[in-house]
Order: C-alpha cells, then sequence, then structure tokens
C-alpha cells in the first residue's frame, strides 16, 4: 500500500481533528504504519527489522496490540488524567448537598470528562507535537514516538505526586532507594500518582463538605430546641444548603479551583 504524503494527509479527518483529541486517540494509532500492511509470510509471527532497531510487526499482531490498547483505554484515561480528583469532589459534593440522586451519575461522569479534557489538554497538546505529528510525518517510528509522547503524561504525574508515596511504594517494590524523578519507572509512578490523587481529593472533598455539615448541625439543634424531633432536618437544611451554594457561585467556585489545583 502507497504511503500517503504529507499534503495528503492534511486532508484526511483525522488531520481535522484538535490536537487533544489527537493526543487521546494517539496510542491508538501507533501500531497503524502502512508499511507493514506489505508484508508477507506467517502473519502471526513476522517481525521485520528496520534501520536503527527498529521493528515492524505484520498486520495481524499490529490488530491485536490495537484491540489490547483499545480495551485498557479506560483504565488510563481514569488512572492517568486528572479524572480520579474531579470524580471523587464531584461526588462527595453531592452528597454534602443531600440531593440523593441529582445530578445523576451520568452528568457528573459528564462534567468529569470534559473537565478532565480541558485540564488535560496541554499534555494532549505536547503529546501530539512531540510523538504524533512526527510519526505521522515519517520522522519517528513508533517505539520512539511512543517515548515521546509518554514523557508529557509523566511529568503531569510526577507534579501532582507526592514524594511520600513513590518512596512508600519504591519501599514495597524492593528497591534500596528512589530513583531520580527521570529514572521513576510507569510501575512505581502510577500507583504512587493514584494514591496521591485519591489523597487530594478527600483533601478537597472535606473542606467542600465543612459548611454544609455547619448548616445541617445549625438546622438539627433549632429543631430539637423547639421540640420537633420527627421531623427530618434534612428536609429544612437542604433548601438552605442550596440556596447557599447558589449564592457564592459554588459550581463556577468547584470547577475553577479543582482545575486550578493542577497547575498551582
Amino acid at each position: 500500500m502507497e504511503a500517503l504524503s504529507p499534503q495528503n494527509r492534511k486532508n484526511t479527518p483525522l488531520a481535522k481533528l484538535t490536537p487533544a483529541i489527537k493526543g487521546v486517540l494517539f496510542m491508538l494509532l501507533l501500531f497503524a504504519g502502512g508499511d507493514a500492511l506489505a508484508q508477507t509470510g506467517l502473519a502471526a509471527v513476522t517481525v521485520t527489522p528496520g534501520d536503527g532497531g527498529s521493528q515492524t510487526y505484520t498486520v495481524t499482531i499490529q490488530i491485536l496490540l490495537l484491540m489490547t490498547v483499545l480495551s485498557m483505554l479506560p483504565a488510563a484515561l481514569i488512572m492517568m488524567t486528572s479524572f480520579t480528583r474531579v470524580i471523587i469532589v464531584l461526588a462527595i459534593l453531592r452528597q454534602a448537598l443531600g440531593t440523593a440522586q441529582t445530578p445523576s451519575n451520568q452528568i457528573l461522569l459528564g462534567l468529569a470528562l470534559f473537565l478532565s479534557l480541558f485540564i488535560m489538554s496541554p499534555v494532549f497538546e505536547q503529546a501530539y507535537q512531540d510523538g504524533l505529528k512526527p510519526y505521522l510525518d515519517e520522522q519517528i517510528g513508533s517505539e520512539q514516538a511512543l517515548e515521546k509522547a509518554a514523557e508529557p503524561f509523566r511529568q503531569f504525574m510526577l507534579d501532582q505526586t507526592r514524594e511520600a508515596d513513590l518512596l512508600m511504594f519504591t519501599r514495597i517494590s524492593g528497591k534500596s532507594s528512589l530513583p531520580s524523578r527521570d529514572e521513576v519507572p510507569f510501575s512505581l509512578l502510577l500507583p504512587s500518582f493514584v494514591t496521591s490523587e485519591l489523597k487530594t481529593a478527600f483533601q478537597i472533598g472535606f473542606l467542600i463538605f465543612l459548611p454544609f455539615l455547619v448548616i445541617d448541625l445549625v438546622v438539627a439543634s433549632v429543631l430539637m430546641a423547639m421540640g420537633m424531633m420527627m421531623l427530618s432536618p434534612m428536609i429544612i437544611s437542604l433548601p438552605f444548603k442550596l440556596m447557599l451554594f447558589v449564592l457564592v457561585d459554588g459550581w463556577s467556585l468547584i470547577m475553577g479551583t479543582l482545575a486550578a489545583s493542577f497547575y498551582i
């Protein structure tokens, strides 16, 4: 199959996507090189060496790797981006308001997803410029493109990871000392990042919960003083909590604080 020229690539549907979306789709495109389509032989085991120590896989292996990456994409989206912190804070906020299933789970997931895309857009942009774009222009191979595209994610995760969590997983793994920041493997960085995100999310959730807890305590105390012990305090406190949240422009504060917490 003839490879597309750079001019023809500009007219493809992929070229019309934004860099952020291209960054999300990058791992799904790494093993789709056009030269491998012309390979012959036993498809399941054929690996062709290339210049500079690179390797080209047959179509069957590429499809297998593509389906494997596709199945792990949701886990990567949750564990390697800001999604974990955002969805936990939004869930705690709903619990603090006492609105049961309002907003619904679908709305919270949608908010967390698109806010995460906004927060991660600089990372996706850099991954596209450093890894995907040179790969599509046939300037680098797939392995080098993967390394260059992974570097912005590594830097983002390191910036949000506590050193204490890195030390804990380093000790558990049996290593004597913590490697330098440039040498931390993903096997240590990923669990450390997730643990730090959980801690940060619950800290933010605690601060959000406090003012609503005060309203619940005040309403419960007033109802008990009036002898209305059979009336649920949640019914009375809910309008006051909603009024407070709307008056302080709560959604803007929550979204802005979550987005800014990754770059302060």
